[in-house]
């Protein structure tokens, strides 16, 4: 079974960028840039059936422009418990839109409805026990002043990743053009 998400890859520019943020925090496990994306719908370790059926319904994905996809600061998940660092990026309403596509093209395939509030992000790193509040807190305040970032998508790409990994190294299945 595979485990599969589909994302908007980074571009190596804007992920040799946010590369610059990497480092001074005990209990992190960074992603390494080349496999820096902004997940649109996790799907999961998925029977290949299913993978076939969900890739075949993602060739019906709406013909759409290319859209601008923004990165605006820096941020932790988990609060008292962080479990990932990650740079925010925008949701800009092309974003949302191609987001609930997806949710929707999913859900044809035949998945349960996500049910986690889509939060667009780049995860930077995940993180273990060490990584205390405190300590990603401070890390955050420490980091240089973010830049805003932004890159043009064009493409939804299908992800696999290795069981039990998280984090990479992701292999792209599939490269859906917007038009």
């Amino acid at each position: 079974m595979p485990r599969l998400f589909t994302a908007l890859a980074v571009p190596p520019e804007v992920g040799a960028a946010l590369a610059a943020y990497r480092g001074g925090l005990a209990g992190a496990r960074w992603i390494e840039p080349s496999d820096y994306h902004v997940t649109l719908r996790f799907l999961g370790d998925v029977e290949r059936i299913v993978a076939e059926d969900f890739l075949d319904l993602m060739a019906e994905m709406r013909v759409r422009g290319p859209l601008t996809v923004t990165l605006d600061g820096l941020g932790a998940f988990g609060g008292g418990k962080p479990r990932a660092l990650y740079a925010a990026v925008h949701p800009s309403p092309d974003l949302l839109d191609l987001q609930a596509e997806q949710e929707r093209l999913a859900r044809r395939a035949g998945l349960a409805p996500e049910t986690r509030r889509f939060t667009p992000h780049v995860t930077l790193a995940r993180l273990r026990r060490e990584a205390t509040p405190e300590a990603v807190a401070m890390a955050l305040s420490a980091a240089p002043v973010f830049k805003l970032l932004s890159f043009t998508a064009d493409r939804v790409t299908v992800f696999s990743a290795r069981d039990s990994t998280g984090g990479g190294p992701y292999v792209a299945e599939a490269e859906l053009p917007f038009a």
